[in-house]
């Protein structure tokens, strides 16, 4: 292959997004956005169990909130999934500050951290789901009725389970609650702060990077890597434990771009866009798939290799060792706090971290066109270095978090909040006019403030999702389903059940 020569030729600064400054997050609710305390019925609670790991489970947290507000319901406390892949016994109060979250939200939702006894009994609300992207007629027509006659509903494996179409007040809602209420707890900020400053001692600027390339993930994902009969075998094997996963054509999957990039792929990707080998990577990940020998190219481009383990000690991390919603958590700021944050997925971690950075100041997210990177992979040892680097810097323009990257109401809100994101016109003009008194050529053209991604790469409905492997789905799934039969609601009402998604149950 080519021989490197430092990083490649990048046409802008690699350490933040171009007219950042000009954008901001803003999610105040209108006028017309009434208070809590006239909207909210006393005889109505909604109770909530998310799914998944951490990430999932934080966006069933932020659309609970809001079916509450379109129920005129009273929102318990959410209950987090401690049975399904995750196997972590936290509750709320264990991640997140929750007297923070009850007050905060008090003016738009009222939230209680328990239901009320009724009879002096502990009250059992009664059991039901709702359609994935459920609307706010939705929500209206199907979960309003019970309410009305049980006052009390538990809606089941709540993630996704809210449109991505709302009203804007609802949206603006969705972000006040993912971007200002929903704070760790003081231990998990604390620990992940001085992550973050021990990371901050050993370079000005840092690359976070989520990797997922754990055996799961890639068994799950049904893609190959190239490690003949042995990774077939174990990667099947793997695979098995999901009855009713569908087995897809690998090499397709690839030329799609549904596959984790490797590694050795994600650090030739930075390094053609101009990072070079004296950046500093924080890596967040589980288990790699071929250990020591997977990460061996990456480290070899990126020396600087660092993670939560190698910079803090065992006695430190002790507290949350034994709890992955935790652990993920502490990996969850240092993501967030870094320079640049790349993945080589778009599970819900990624896309969680890409939305909370559109909002605070569109600092850099890099996620891989790996559709075209794939092909120019494939064929990278018979591409000069200074070709590869042209072409990776040409792919990835409209997947690095550049403000109006992506169309307003495309993908998943939770990734691209457009409605929570406002731009600061007066003062564009402004350095637009300053820039041409002093006789220079505007670099704030309308093009670079606008790089929406026009081309047919990756459309909606291609977007390449990594899921959560969840041996128990299944089993969970048949258990918690009832039958309606007209007297008793309390129920999974099949009408508003489906089956397992595993594609969507994505990767935290």
């Amino acid at each position: 292959m080519y021989k490197l020569r430092g990083g490649g030729r990048p046409d802008r600064d690699i350490w933040r997004s171009r007219n950042a400054e000009f954008f901001y997050g803003c999610s105040n609710a209108s006028s017309k956005f009434a208070n809590a305390k006239t909207v909210t019925r006393n005889d109505r609670y909604l109770v909530i169990a998310t799914s998944g790991g951490l990430n999932q489970q934080r966006t069933g947290i932020v659309d609970a909130v809001v079916a509450a507000r379109i129920l005129n319901a009273t929102l318990v406390v959410p209950k987090l999934d401690q049975k399904s892949y995750w196997k972590d016994a936290s509750d709320f109060s264990h991640i997140f500050d929750v007297d923070w979250f009850i007050s905060f939200l008090s003016e738009y939702v009222k939230i209680v951290k328990q239901l009320p006894l009724k009879g002096g009994r502990v009250w059992t609300p009664s059991r039901m789901r709702v359609p994935r992207k459920c609307s706010e007629r939705c929500y209206i027509n199907r979960v309003s009725p019970v309410l009305n006659k049980r006052h009390a509903v538990q809606l089941n494996k709540f993630d996704y389970r809210l449109s991505n179409k709302l009203s804007d007040d609802l949206q603006k809602l969705r972000c006040r609650v993912n971007y200002h209420a929903l704070k760790f707890t003081d231990a998990i900020l604390t620990m992940g702060n001085e992550l973050v400053r021990r990371m901050r001692l050993r370079s000005k600027h840092f690359i976070a990077l989520h990797l997922r390339f754990e055996p799961d993930m890639l068994a799950f994902s049904g893609c190959y890597y190239g490690g003949g009969d042995k990774e077939k075998r174990e990667l099947a094997a793997i695979r098995r434990r999901w009855k009713t996963l569908h087995i897809n054509n690998p090499d397709k999957q690839r030329r799609q771009g549904r596959c984790p990039l490797t590694p050795e792929e994600v650090g030739l990707m930075l390094r053609a866009l101009g990072y070079g080998s004296d950046v500093h990577i924080y890596v967040a990940s589980g288990e790699v798939y071929g250990g020591e020998e997977s990460l061996a190219p990456l480290k070899a481009l990126f020396p600087h290799f660092y993670s939560k383990d190698t910079i803090a000690t065992k006695e430190e991390l002790e507290p949350f060792a034994s709890y992955s919603s935790r652990m993920a958590a502490l990996d969850f700021l240092v993501c967030d706090e870094s320079d640049v944050f790349v993945t080589n997925n778009n599970g819900n971690m990624a896309k969680i971290l890409a939305g909370r950075r559109r909002y605070f100041g569109h600092k850099p997210t890099v996620r891989p066109n790996a559709k075209k990177l794939y092909r120019l992979f494939m064929n990278k040892e018979n591409t000069t270095w200074e070709e590869f680097s042209t072409r990776v810097r040409s792919f990835q323009r409209g997947f690095m978090g550049e403000p109006k990257e992506v169309r307003a109401g495309r993908g998943e809100f939770h990734e691209n909040p457009s409605t929570c994101i406002c731009e600061d016109t007066e003062a564009k003009a402004k350095a637009q006019v300053e820039s041409r008194k002093l006789g220079k050529k505007s670099k704030y053209t309308s093009k670079d403030a606008a790089v929406t991604v026009t081309n047919d790469d990756q459309t909606e409905e291609d977007e390449p999702d990594w899921s959560e492997p969840d041996y128990e789905e299944e089993q969970s799934d048949l258990q918690d389903r009832g039958l309606y039969n007209g007297t008793s609601l309390d129920y999974d009402d099949p009408s508003t059940s489906d089956e397992p998604e595993l594609e969507e149950m994505l990767s935290d």
